[in-house]
């Protein structure tokens, strides 16, 4: 039986039409386009907005799909959604990881942050736009590609669960290595600018070399998101919302989360799990087929419990620590 896709020609435009508006408003609305140190309060408002957006649109999403084809392909496309939301938001937790290690490397200003993750947004929606269309063309014209996929994704969980007590050493990223080698780097920040002028010759301000491994940490990660979310559907209407929704929320997350990151440290590894979990969820679909449902349970009971973990074993070092201090 062939999937059925439901991303009709309007359908398109008008959520790419929200999603400019939503970048507009940032930057010309709530104050994107100045430089500055953003809240807790602030992050924790544009999470509670985006994830609430998200939620809505599930809804109107399931309104449209019941009037038009019925309720059961409204549950089953709404679940794919949802699921691919919750597996593209936890994998993109260990992206905001990867900002914390960048930006702590190059001290970065925290009022400079906000704009460097714009682009990187702005990247990161480009990339999986092209990756998706390419990944739902290559596999109708190969299924096949849907194990490789689950097995390479195996292979990844695995190599997480193996590095994840380990933090890389961005002195020896050969990226970073060849952009020095190449460039002329000036030693401080020049506010948000790129590159400036110096003695009549152009300079890269360490600003350029933050965008460089912030863009090609967006691309390492799709390479690992997007076949993921294939595990639940290959509707690109759907690959496509999902990752979206979770891009858009990231920015927001990363500043409410950012300091408190070493409480989370377990998180790394239930991700691993759930890479590990859709790779042999879509290596075994020819023997064994999940609803998504229980793929939705799953992977939000694997994700809860890292935290739930995280959280108690960083409360019993902290109070380990303080017992030690009042001796």
């Amino acid at each position: 039986m062939q999937p059925m896709n439901i991303g009709e020609l309007w359908m398109w435009v008008a959520f790419i039409f929200f999603i400019i508006a939503m970048l507009a408003m940032d930057l010309f609305v709530f104050g994107g386009r100045k430089a500055h140190r953003v809240s807790v309060r602030e992050a924790s408002c544009w999470v509670i907005a985006w994830c609430a957006l998200a939620l809505a649109f599930a809804g109107l999403l399931w309104w449209y799909l019941n009037g038009e084809f019925g309720r059961e392909i409204a549950q089953r496309k709404t679940l794919e959604f949802l699921t691919g939301y919750l597996i593209e938001q936890s994998l993109s937790i260990d992206n905001m990881f990867v900002f914390v290690m960048i930006f702590g490397y190059f001290a970065v200003p925290p009022e400079l942050q906000r704009r460097m993750l714009l682009y990187g947004v702005l990247g990161a929606i480009v990339m999986r736009g092209a990756m998706i269309l390419a990944g739902v063309w290559l596999v109708s014209q190969f299924a096949w590609l849907l194990y490789a996929f689950g097995v390479f994704l195996i292979i990844t969980g695995f190599k997480m669960l193996a590095f994840a007590h380990q933090r890389p050493d961005l002195d020896k990223n050969p990226l970073l290595r060849w952009i020095r080698g190449h460039l002329r780097v000036t030693n401080g920040f020049h506010g948000e600018r790129f590159f400036v002028v110096q003695n009549g010759r152009y300079w890269a301000t360490p600003m350029f070399l933050v965008l460089v491994l912030i863009e090609a940490s967006d691309l390492m990660f799709a390479v690992d998101s997007i076949p993921a979310i294939f595990a639940v559907t290959t509707d690109p209407y759907i690959v496509f919302t999902s990752n979206i929704f979770a891009i858009m929320g990231l920015r927001a997350l990363y500043f409410l989360l950012a300091d408190m990151a070493d409480r989370f440290h377990l998180l790394k590894y239930g991700l691993a799990i759930v890479l590990v979990f859709i790779g042999a969820k879509m290596t075994l679909m020819p023997w064994f087929h999940m609803p998504v449902e229980w793929s939705l349970t799953v992977v939000g009971g694997i994700i809860l419990s890292s935290v739930l973990l995280s959280l108690i074993m960083s409360r019993k070092k902290s109070s380990e620590k303080d017992r030690m201090r009042s001796l």
